[in-house]
């Protein structure tokens, strides 16, 4: 049913001993689960084999490197932990921080475990830009921080997540729906429709940039479609400049083929076609905060029509990520409608056609 509120996971709070890499080390960790399903763990110390729990440190001397395709800079601690990855001409930077789980047990089994935290820098990166005072004072502002990052924004919009209002009143975070049902009688197999974007949700007048202003309509209340939801997580929460439409300026566009097109950010996972024989092999190429973009339908021609957002690996291994569909009616990491897995034979997986890094 539409709407259906779906019930909250009891927050509960309990000690695990769970393995750290092939080191064999045991980390203590305290797990404590909120109303949205994330999953929030304090690193309480490790143990060595020596005579007790020892605290992990990058406090002291830390050193850049250089990768290649794509071309980034990776900071790691005194302890050769990998604390940042900045990616050429791209505002996206992972950084190593607090561990959490991403979790949806209504509709998947599969959980995601954590240290990324995904957030835009204020500029596109550039070999040497760790010299530049608005990357120092960028990075000491989040270094370690638990402020909201673009995974906390998008749990945000999940099965059962709590509203938030802002200082006027605007509800601009909570359980989000696609779009409305589809009640025209057409014969395209359809349930809910599309071009709900994250004006629609927020229920207010929209100015963009290029002096057009976004209308939202009352019936998409509360919608977001995918690429409405990718506009909301980015753009609306995280500041990413948008477009009012494809092509209508500087910006993210507005829908997946759009954005999959553009000239934004870096292509990770170059567009080639959109035959199955043209999906992407070297996924292990994305990081947590990618884009994704999917060939769903054969309907839409030479376009590409679903967009998410890469999470990370679950618990099996899997790579998972997160997007707004019909079939839950809203932004998941489920199962229902296809697997959120971007390896193996799967619906989703096999429709993977190319990445980009904003």
């Amino acid at each position: 049913m539409a709407g259906k509120k779906k019930s909250r996971p009891v927050v509960s709070a309990l000690v695990v001993l769970t393995l750290v890499g092939a080191s064999g080390y045991l980390t203590v960790e305290l797990r404590k689960q909120d109303e949205r399903g994330v999953t929030e763990i304090t690193n309480v110390g490790v143990l060595d084999g020596s005579d007790g729990p020892t605290k992990g440190t990058d406090k002291g001397e830390q050193s850049w490197s250089r990768l290649e395709n794509p071309a980034r800079s990776v900071l790691r601690g005194a302890d050769r932990q990998v604390k940042a990855v900045f990616t050429d001409g791209a505002r996206t930077a992972t950084l190593t921080g607090p561990a959490r789980t991403f979790a949806e047990p209504s509709s998947t089994g599969s959980e995601v475990s954590t240290t990324d935290w995904a957030r835009l820098m204020p500029e596109p990166w550039t070999e040497g830009a760790e010299q530049e005072k608005w990357f120092k004072d960028w990075y000491a502002e989040y270094e370690g921080s638990k402020e909201d990052d673009l995974f906390a924004f998008a749990s945000q919009y999940t099965a059962g997540a709590k509203e938030k209002k802002d200082e006027q009143g605007v509800v601009y975070a909570g359980d989000a729906n696609f779009g409305p049902l589809n009640t025209t009688g057409a014969e395209d197999g359809d349930l809910r429709l599309e071009q709900s974007d994250f004006y629609d949700y927020l229920g207010i007048p929209y100015p963009f940039r290029d002096g057009a202003t976004g209308t939202p309509e009352s019936a998409r209340a509360r919608s977001v479609d995918c690429s409405g939801y990718i506009r909301m997580v980015f753009g609306y929460r995280a500041r990413y400049p948008l477009m009012s439409a494809d092509g209508s300026g500087d910006g993210l566009p507005r829908t997946a083929n759009g954005m999959a097109r553009s000239k934004e950010g870096v292509d990770v996972l170059p567009l080639t076609g959109l035959a199955a024989k043209d999906r992407p092999s070297g996924i292990d190429q994305l990081q947590p905060g990618d884009l994704v973009f999917f060939k769903l339908d054969t309907r839409t021609g030479q376009r590409l029509d679903h967009v998410g957002m890469v999470l990370g690996y679950d618990t099996e291994g899997h790579l998972v990520f997160i997007s707004s569909r019909e079939e839950v009616n809203g932004p998941t990491i489920g199962d229902i409608g296809g697997a959120s897995r971007l390896d193996g034979n799967g619906y989703y997986a096999k429709t993977l056609r190319s990445a980009k890094r904003l």
